[in-house]
């Protein structure tokens, strides 16, 4: 059964790869509650006074998705590791956003929904820090970033990565491990 859902996304991926809009529109219901999780780990730790919420999060990637006609979707795992991806630049936005507003800028309207907070003000700063390492991180070696993505952000396994990455899961569990570590020795030189 979860196979034959796989089978189905991937299929409606190339479909809508190729321009067929209506698989977009079939796609979603499919993959909405994934796209669920995954912006739900992003909101995991996260304190009270929510600025931006998970729905808010899942629709925005959608969007940033759907206005994408570039992408060349190969299977599930691998749209799953480029919405991660535009999940974690749009976070990262809005982190941005509000360290601008608490200086001062401009003001911005709180959308409030019944579900859990994705980013508060006290976590803005460390996301725009655990940005600011991948980066570094990026500029050493892009699949190390990209694993910390997949499995950090997108919660994929080791197997999914793998897959998507096309390396072995061996690979995966190094740069994982060599990835964690340097990113909380860069971290901890904010602190």
């Amino acid at each position: 059964m979860i196979r034959d859902k796989s089978k189905q996304v991937t299929s409606l991926l190339v479909q809508w790869s190729e321009g067929d809009e209506l698989a977009l529109e079939q796609l979603m219901p499919l993959v909405y509650d994934e796209l669920k999780i995954i912006a739900k780990r992003y909101m995991s730790g996260q304190n009270h006074r929510p600025t931006f919420q998970t729905t808010e999060l899942i629709h925005e990637a959608y969007l940033k998705l759907a206005g994408n006609d570039k992408n060349r979707w190969e299977n599930r795992s691998h749209f799953f590791g480029v919405a991660s991806k535009a999940m974690r630049h749009i976070l990262i936005d809005h982190a941005r956003q509000r360290q601008a507003e608490k200086r001062g800028g401009g003001k911005t309207q709180v959308i409030s929904f019944k579900e859990g907070n994705v980013i508060s003000p006290e976590r803005a700063e460390e996301f725009i820090a655990l940005d600011e390492a991948l980066n570094k991180l990026e500029d050493l070696d892009e699949r190390k970033t990209r694993v910390v993505e997949m499995r950090y952000f997108g919660g994929m396994t080791f197997e999914e990565t793998a897959e998507i990455l096309k390396v072995s899961i061996i690979t995966v569990k190094r740069d994982w491990s060599f990835s964690k570590m340097w990113l909380l020795r860069e971290l901890s030189k904010h602190q």
